[in-house]
């Protein structure tokens, strides 16, 4: 399955380019020629990075990053910014980009800052060790989950990373086909299953998770899903 990665480019003939560059190199290109329409792709389809002008039509880059930075905290962003726009690129890495490209670029350039980027830092939520539930803890490096009664409920390695990625993007509701691509690795234009809400069931018992109240797993049907308010990622 190939790797999406999304170009916000109001240039129609450089995001081609970019588009075939990415094409040739295994990536799958997603395209969006505004800011609205690329926040929307940003935060609703699975790619694995994006790369953002910064001067775009209805939505300024800068705006778009500080949605996508918001949203979806772990999913790097390489920014583009035209030759010796110097305060756009100190204000795209401090407002979170991984990293700039300066137009005009070459593809040679651009892929190596793409390959880079994706090395350092792949899943930021990774690096999440645990998650506090209302009446315990969740151990994600032990794949456990401990309650204040002294129980314990071991995890799943499946389980353990499907916590892990909904608690990385606490307020955004996560898709069954993101989950299908970035949890269990495969492409969900190709699946028919249920893996999702039963993989959520088996977690919701084991997490004690029967508040309607301070739901641990929340579930918005035909939307996603996402982490409860009762839960917090502790620093």
């Amino acid at each position: 399955m190939r790797q999406e990665v999304l170009i916000v480019e109001d240039d129609l003939a450089i995001r081609r380019g970019v588009a075939a560059a990415l094409r040739h190199a295994g990536f799958e290109p997603v395209e969006a020629g505004d800011g609205v329409a690329g926040q929307r792709l940003a935060l609703e389809r699975s790619v694995v990075l994006v790369l953002l002008d910064l001067a775009l039509p209805l939505r300024d880059g800068h705006a778009v990053l500080a949605a996508i930075r918001d949203a979806r905290p772990a999913l790097p962003v390489i920014v583009i910014t035209a030759r010796g726009a110097e305060d756009d690129r100190v204000r795209g890495l401090r407002g979170g980009a991984d990293d700039y490209v300066v137009k005009p670029f070459g593809v040679r350039e651009l892929l190596a800052r793409v390959d880079s980027v994706l090395r350092r830092s792949p899943g930021r939520e990774r690096g999440m060790t645990s998650l506090a539930l209302p009446a315990g803890v969740v151990d994600l490096a032990a794949e456990e989950v401990r309650f204040d009664d002294g129980a314990r409920e071991p995890l799943t390695a499946l389980e353990a990373r499907l916590l892990r990625y909904l608690a990385a993007f606490p307020h955004r509701l996560v898709s069954r086909d993101e989950l299908l691509a970035q949890v269990w690795q495969v492409d969900p234009r190709h699946v028919q299953t249920r893996s999702v809400d039963m993989a959520l069931a088996r977690l919701r018992r084991k997490l004690r998770d029967d508040r309607r109240d301070e739901p641990v797993l929340v579930t918005v049907r035909g939307r996603g899903y996402r982490i409860g308010e009762s839960c917090a990622a502790p620093g």
